[in-house]
């Protein structure tokens, strides 16, 4: 079975689950090949929650979920050091961030304290407690939510913790076709409860080894570059997409292709991932919040107006 095939087959699984949005099943995947990390951000009751657990059974992965809550300290993610009398050492409690994946559930309802020690865990896979790191077993992925609309008792998640996300996603309100079918399938039991998993870790790591054989023509990083920058000279934008940021939208792009069963990075590539890597990266001035004007519509005024690079066929 090839790796187009193989990650089928985890799609399908989690629309067992989750019905009708497969291109968010997708963009997870996606995520998951290129070793970054997702923020989800919708309602209420929309399946958050449900797509990550079946996410993680897909490919029976070590599951922790961590309720951020205002009261929740840094030690109770990363874990702690714990002083034993009888050898008189001290031994490392693993907190629940030394999981496969994570579930960061409301991350946005705890204190900017305890979300600043997620920094290095997503970036370098490690924590660090008194002076000594501990790496988190691969794979590692990072899935967070928050809630829109209720912004009482939250703490927006500043620059640095967003930028750490490779990819922001709405899931949005089901079909009602599709909602009658997730009435049907729930009726007698949860369809979560009956998933099983159909890949491996082992499998997993392979393939996010072999996803950076990708080819990405040369002409295809001066567009994501191109892209970039646009972002960081729109009247409307104080901040734009970092560096970070474009090798994030490489990254994605070609686990996108290895999704879509090619080697080599297209055009349709970029721009079909852009709005989900630019999106919560472009930081808006005042100006555009009173014009209405959204970072998602922004990077859609950057991909109308920027060069399209011409496929170069393979061998030339």
């Amino acid at each position: 079975m090839n790796a187009k095939d193989r990650l089928n087959a985890v799609i399908d699984n989690i629309e067992k689950v989750i019905i009708g949005k497969r291109h968010i099943a997708e963009l997870s995947i996606v995520a998951m090949l290129s070793q970054g990390h997702v923020l989800l951000e919708d309602v209420p009751g929309v399946g958050k929650t449900m797509l990550v657990r079946a996410l993680a059974k897909s490919i029976g992965a070590d599951f922790k979920r961590i309720q951020f809550t205002p009261d929740l300290l840094p030690s109770d993610v990363i874990g702690v050091s714990i002083y034993n009398p009888k050898d008189m050492e001290f031994h490392f409690r693993p907190g629940p961030i030394m999981g496969n994946i994570v579930l960061a559930d409301e991350i946005n309802r705890t204190s900017p304290k305890t979300q600043s020690s997620l920094l290095e865990a997503m970036e370098e896979a490690s924590v660090t407690i008194d002076g000594v790191t501990q790496h988190i077993p691969k794979p590692f992925f990072v899935m967070a939510t928050q809630n829109p609309i209720e912004y009482e008792g939250t703490y927006p998640l500043p620059e640095a913790q967003l930028d750490r996300f490779l990819l922001k996603i709405k899931i949005g309100y089901p079909s009602s076709r599709e909602e009658m079918e997730v009435l049907n399938r729930s009726q007698v039991s949860a369809p979560i409860d009956e998933l099983q998993p159909v890949m491996t870790l082992e499998e997993l790591l392979e393939l996010q080894e072999e996803v950076k054989r990708i080819n990405v023509d040369e002409t295809i990083r001066s567009y994501i570059v191109d892209l970039a920058r646009q972002t960081r000279i729109d009247p409307y934008v104080y901040l734009g997409v970092s560096p970070r940021g474009s090798i994030a939208l490489m990254k994605a792009s070609q686990a996108y292709a290895m999704l879509k069963g090619r080697d080599f990075v297209t055009p349709d590539d970029v721009q079909h991932l852009a709005k989900f890597v630019f999106g919560h990266r472009i930081m808006l001035r005042s100006e555009a919040r009173y014009d209405g004007v959204t970072a998602e519509e922004i990077t859609d005024r950057i991909l109308a107006k920027t060069r399209v690079p011409v496929q170069r066929l393979v061998g030339q």
